[in-house]
């Protein structure tokens, strides 16, 4: 099921906040982890059973670590750790992974005549990256004392199958909503603001996101044709669309979890505003930066203990984070493309030349961003080098493909989807707040007038959603 779909908005959620609504306190948390099996298992009962069974063992180990004093059972402690860790990861590994390793390993064996690996093609659980990841934090938070132990199983598999950001995230830490699983303060004004949240996240996927990907993916899938002015329509489109995409989700999972009442974390700071690639990785995707340099980067020492330890931690961390987004060279190439530019950046002066030179600055964020994504999108290293060839061969021939996409309507969303790169509507939301401290009566009546907008909004949102065809999230398959 996903939040961009006519069964959710409409049946789905509407069932799942009046029975949450109408129960008492002490059955919200029971009801809402009902509402999010129910959602999860409509992608496959199999994989919930995979679910149940992480929660299950980790609420056990949990337990386990906590159950002995630190000075005392240090040790023991780290064992337990160390096998909750294999565990997950190993979870993680089969079902991600797994035919990624055969393939590979067939590969080297047909070099040296060895007989190729046979196994059955294993389908991956929708949002396995995400929740392995979530209880992963829960667990070393538990081992280095920062949280303290759940020995509610239901409150505990809340947090980990909490349906608005159960299958693409934001990556929630369990210290980030420790006191919402046993109270949560919920009045009509945070119901209007998680409403309003959803609403916009839902046009930045269907109106937004999907017309970029439409127009990818129709370049993408038309290589023999293309010239320098598709090249760069390829990774501008893609990269629009891989933005909205995922932003979308995050906002209607942050505006879900205000329904609700749980306050997330945001995910994204409008990134393509970045200066360069550091403060890129700070703007995008949050709560993953946060979790790698928290679970990995500064265990592995960090910056702490000389530049080529820092360089190497660096590089590790990218080498994960692009092997975490797919089982492919590409993601793993990605990501250590991501990784050599901070390099680039840390070894040289370029935030010195830079200073006085934001827009230049942003220029060179977006070029060296895009083509990443160019790597991300493409089926092959070497499509993606094809591709990026050509945004600087000045081939203009085949130049009619190009325009063929060139109707009103997806020139004027891009348009759009360029426009809200930068932040207008916190920008607007200010000025109508900022109306408040001068007459409150305007205010009130400015606000009523935004809120139809809205509710239009949502009709137009309706209207994309009950005429497209279905169209998931693009980090589902992550």
């Amino acid at each position: 099921m996903v939040f961009a779909s006519t069964t959710f908005i409409f049946i789905f959620l509407p069932i799942t906040f009046f029975l949450y609504f109408l129960s008492p306190n002490k059955f919200k948390n029971f009801i809402l982890l009902l509402a999010s099996l129910v959602f999860y298992s409509w992608g496959g009962l199999k994989y919930t059973i995979i679910l149940l069974s992480s929660i299950v063992f980790n609420y056990f180990i949990a337990i386990m670590i906590d159950s002995r004093p630190a000075l005392k059972y240090k040790g023991l402690r780290k064992f337990y750790l160390i096998i909750a860790i294999m565990f997950n990861i190993g979870v993680l590994f089969f079902y991600k992974y797994f035919n990624f390793f055969v393939d590979n390993l067939n590969i080297i064996f047909s070099i040296v005549n060895l007989k190729q690996l046979e196994v059955t093609k294993i389908v991956l659980p929708v949002g396995i990256s995400f929740f392995t990841f979530q209880i992963l934090s829960y667990i070393i938070d538990v081992y280095r004392n920062e949280v303290n132990v759940q020995k509610n199983i239901i409150k505990l598999a809340l947090y980990i199958a909490l349906f608005p950001q159960l299958i693409a995230g934001p990556i929630v830490r369990y210290i980030d909503i420790e006191n919402m699983m046993n109270s949560r303060n919920i009045d009509i004004h945070s119901i209007r603001l998680g409403i309003e949240r959803f609403i916009i996240g839902l046009g930045k996927k269907v109106i937004l996101a999907d017309t970029m990907g439409k127009m990818a993916d129709n370049y993408f899938n038309n290589l023999d044709n293309i010239s320098t002015p598709m090249a760069w329509l390829m990774g501008i489109t893609y990269s629009l669309q891989i933005y909205y995409d995922f932003s979308a989700y995050s906002d209607m999972a942050i505006g879900l979890g205000k329904v609700f009442g749980f306050e997330f974390l945001e995910n994204f700071n409008y990134p393509y505003i970045s200066k360069n690639i550091k403060e890129f990785w700070r703007r995008w995707h949050i709560s993953l930066s946060t979790w790698f340099r928290d679970y990995l980067y500064i265990p592995l020492g960090g910056n702490r203990k000389g530049a080529l330890k820092t360089y190497r931690n660096l590089l590790i961390v990218f080498f994960v984070t692009g092997l975490w987004h797919g089982a492919s060279w590409t993601f793993v190439f990605w990501g250590l493309y991501h990784g050599m530019f901070l390099l680039i950046e840390k070894k040289t002066k370029i935030d010195d030349f830079f200073e006085n030179r934001r827009f230049i600055a942003r220029i060179y964020t977006l070029v060296v961003v895009m083509i990443g994504w160019i790597f991300f999108r493409a089926d092959t290293i070497n499509k993606a080098f094809h591709i990026i060839i050509n945004l600087f061969n000045f081939n203009f021939t085949n130049y009619r493909f190009v325009f063929s996409e060139a109707k009103f309507s997806n020139i004027l969303f891009l348009l759009l989807a360029i426009f809200f790169l930068k932040p207008r509507y916190k920008s607007f939301i200010n000025f109508i707040n900022s109306i408040k401290s001068y007459d409150e009566k305007v205010f009130y009546r400015v606000l009523c007038v935004y809120d139809l907008l809205l509710i239009l909004l949502f009709v137009v949102e309706i209207c994309f959603v009950t005429s497209t065809d279905f169209n998931p999230f693009i980090y589902f398959r992550f």
